[in-house]
């Protein structure tokens, strides 16, 4: 049996163009934007499949259907409406307490009076460059400096506050007057009326005012292009706009940044930048970014550069084609110039400085040895004795290695520390919590930070904790990351578990394989294989080999479709019928899994075919009927699943583990679908004990190597492939790695000084 591997980075939330993640709107006009992902195509049965190998059945290739980044995400634990409100809240709040650190350690710019920290120093750069008063170098960033000093580690017992109850605030919307002012111009500029409330939710009570002062504002509404962006302007404007108007290009220069971050990237290569305005017509690219630059619609990075001996007026971008050289006479590539937007890159400085502080306040004194001694295997007692000299760990392994975060859980709380683990899921939180004993050692990550589950906090915000693991690392986004570690006190042990080839966050960033990359703390590799022959299977998937394996109790079925309508009709068969009789799994175990929402044979098809044979009905609630399953999306990101159970003047009553939620009426079509089927992003960080993974024709552009990987290994009893991509299969595992997101992370990490160089003189 192999090995399952680990160094594998995490893939992209989804791959698709530009405009993954929005819906397009009527051509030539903006119009409605739909829920995201809810285009589909029916099915047609189809005739039963045979036994096989990945990539020995037949099948077509077509267009792939469209994966929805936004949408498909790590699931979280269940939680009611009122926990997804606090948790929003609490973001914002500590946000704007990482804000005010900043502002206050790097001092408010008066150059930048619309910014404060780097944003403003970037801004004041930009125009003393203007002015003649500074080189061009003045631009950019300097490696991270050493991290500055945060709270300290309570000694004793810390007080603690009680977290309270997350009170229900109501969603604020648009006043019936903004949205009636807001109607009004776009009735003047040819735009549907449909538009009038997401563009007054979006700009805000002054937004009829914004749009008439600069009419591709509109931009920032979900759905809307850049070409009915432009006929509205044109419509608005008239003769005085054109393609280099300068509203125009800052609008473009955002929009493209903010597209970047659903695919997962925190900043972009300027170059690309340029090369999208000059798709968009834009006759100067360079004086269209350099705009956005002094208008601090965009930060401008060129981490890693020795600017330091740069001539005055000299633009480090460019380079003539001449390459630098170190003290060797080695040619050296330059840095790259990267834009990206303050809210990532603020996230990304905080999220180091935090990783910083935590590697140079651990205190090394707790006595593990005997701890280590009696771990139950020789990985879980190597994590733990690089727990006990590391403020910082980076554990990596498959779903076998979990146990080894257990284990340490249960030794540092023998030891009497406060520790606690936080996984992504309610069925990561079930998992966990049986492998450590202890069902309040663990809870999930949404919970952790909406104060509704873990510790209370000290007076200064912090975990009254002594150790944290968080599980399914690969999950976290940059800036759930650095809200997270700015909860953490000086001294608070932090590790990061999970697995690298698995698909990764939602949000923008890498943070796990960024921590890995950089090599900024001590690293730990299981030497725990997943057994058994799905164990075997995702083993190889992760060194780019797919094969046959042997599997005598059919815990590895292949079923070989010709068709997009054989595809959902023998997936129907097998949830209905063949797994349940065959392998003694209920169809209530059973989730199937498919590469995105649309499609003939994506989740919107496979979720309406299972429905009809599951659980028939009219669909009076809002297309739903007491007993359907169904995934609750409370907040971006999070996937929560569940089961309807009844409806009412209130809402939608879901039952999502035992927890029950309340989805507001005007709510349920965009945050409840059904759940029978998923994609492979909202599906990672759970395990079902059988998994029905559909590759029908039309899905092969969108395989790739941690697709494949994460959608095989969610079934813990059972895997069934409806294989109807032929070789796209195999060629996917070996030649479609995952993507590379463009983050600021890993050079932020490598800038920082080690522990040793922190704590001389």
């Amino acid at each position: 049996m192999t090995a399952l591997p680990r160094g594998e980075t995490p893939d992209p939330a989804a791959e698709n163009d530009e405009d993954r993640g929005t819906d397009a709107v009527a051509a030539g006009t903006p119009g409605e934007d739909r829920a995201p992902g809810e285009e589909g195509a029916e099915g047609t049965e189809g005739t039963e499949g045979t036994e096989g190998a990945p990539g020995s059945a037949e099948g077509t290739a077509g267009e792939a259907p469209s994966t929805d980044a936004t949408d498909a995400a790590a699931a979280d634990g269940p939680a009611a409406l009122s926990e997804a409100e606090a948790e929003l809240a609490a973001q914002r709040e500590l946000r704007e307490r990482i804000e005010k650190r900043k502002a206050k350690k790097e001092g408010p710019i008066p150059a930048g009076t619309k910014l404060s920290g780097p944003a403003a120093d970037l801004l004041a750069a930009v125009r003393a460059v203007e002015s003649g008063e500074k080189p061009g170098t003045a631009f950019f960033d300097a490696p991270a400096t050493a991290p500055a000093a945060r709270r300290a580690a309570p000694e004793g017992p810390a007080p603690v506050r009680p977290s309270p109850a997350p009170a229900r605030t109501a969603v604020r919307g648009a006043s019936p007057e903004a949205v009636a002012s807001v109607a009004a111009v776009l009735a003047e500029g040819g735009a549907p009326e449909a538009l009038a409330r997401p563009t007054a939710t979006t700009l805000g009570e002054q937004a009829a005012g914004l749009l008439r002062e600069d009419p591709w504002q509109l931009l920032s509404v979900p759905g809307v292009r850049p070409e009915q962006a432009d006929g509205f302007a044109r419509a608005l404007l008239g003769a005085e706009c054109g393609p280099d108007d300068e509203r125009r290009t800052a609008a473009l220069v955002g929009r493209q940044l903010e597209q970047a971050a659903l695919r997962g990237h925190t900043a972009l290569d300027a170059s690309e930048v340029r090369a999208a305005l000059a798709g968009h017509s834009v006759t100067d690219p360079e004086a269209a970014v350099r705009h956005a630059i002094a208008e601090g619609v965009v930060l401008v990075f060129q981490d890693g550069a020795d600017l330091s001996e740069a001539p005055d007026g000299a633009e480090p971008e460019e380079t003539d084609g001449e390459e630098a050289t170190d003290e060797a006479g080695d040619a050296q590539e330059p840095a790259p110039v990267l834009l990206g937007l303050d809210r990532y890159a603020l996230a990304e400085e905080s999220l180091a400085d935090g990783l910083g502080r935590l590697v140079n306040s651990c205190e090394k004194g707790t006595d593990w040895a005997d701890a280590a001694s009696a771990a139950p295997s020789p990985s879980a007692g190597e994590l733990i004795r690089t727990v006990a000299t590391a403020g910082l760990v980076a554990h990596s392994g498959g779903e076998s290695a979990r146990a080894e975060p257990a284990a340490l859980i249960a030794a540092a709380r023998g030891l009497g520390l406060r520790a606690l683990a936080t996984t992504h899921s309610v069925d990561g939180v079930r998992r966990l919590a049986a492998s450590v004993g202890d069902p309040q050692a663990v809870v999930t990550l949404s919970g952790l930070l909406s104060g509704t589950a873990g510790p209370g906090r000290d007076a200064d915000g912090a975990f009254a904790l002594d150790l944290l693991v968080v599980l399914d690392a690969p999950q976290l986004d940059v800036e759930t990351a650095a809200i997270l570690v700015e909860c953490l006190a000086d001294g608070t042990r932090l590790v990061l578990s999970g697995d690298p080839g698995v698909l990764g966050s939602a949000g923008a960033g890498r943070v796990f394989a960024d921590v890995l990359a950089a090599r900024a703390c001590p690293q730990v590799v299981s030497r725990t294989p997943d057994p058994g022959p799905i164990g075997e299977l995702v083993s190889g998937i992760g060194i780019g080999e797919i094969g046959p394996v042997d599997a005598p109790g059919k815990e590895v079925v292949i079923v070989p479709v010709r068709d997009a309508g054989e595809a959902v009709h023998r997936t129907v068969q097998l949830v209905a019928d063949s797994v349940p009789r065959a392998i003694g799994v209920p169809s209530s175990d059973t989730q199937v899994i498919t590469v995105g929402h649309g499609g003939s044979a994506g989740t919107s098809a496979l979720n309406a075919a299972l429905k009809q044979r599951l659980n028939p009905g009219p669909g009076r609630f809002g297309g739903f009927d007491p007993g359907d399953r169904v995934v609750h999306v409370p907040a971006p990101g999070r996937a929560v699943p569940g089961a309807v159970v009844s409806a009412d003047d209130e809402g939608l009553h879901l039952d999502c583990a035992g927890t029950p939620v309340v989805v507001p009426q005007d709510a349920v079509g965009s945050s409840v679908r059904h759940g029978w089927a998923l994609s492979a992003h909202q599906a990672a960080g759970m395990r079902w004990p059988a998994v029905v993974v559909v590759l029908p024709g039309d899905a092969a552009q969108g395989l790739s190597r941690p697709w494949v990987y994460t959608a095989f290994s969610r079934g813990e009893r059972h895997l069934s492939v409806v294989h109807g991509v032929d070789q796209a299969l195999p060629r996917a595992v070996a030649e479609i790695p995952a993507q590379e997101r463009t983050t600021r992370l890993r050079t932020l990490l490598e800038a920082l000084p080690t522990p040793d160089a922190a704590q001389a003189p």
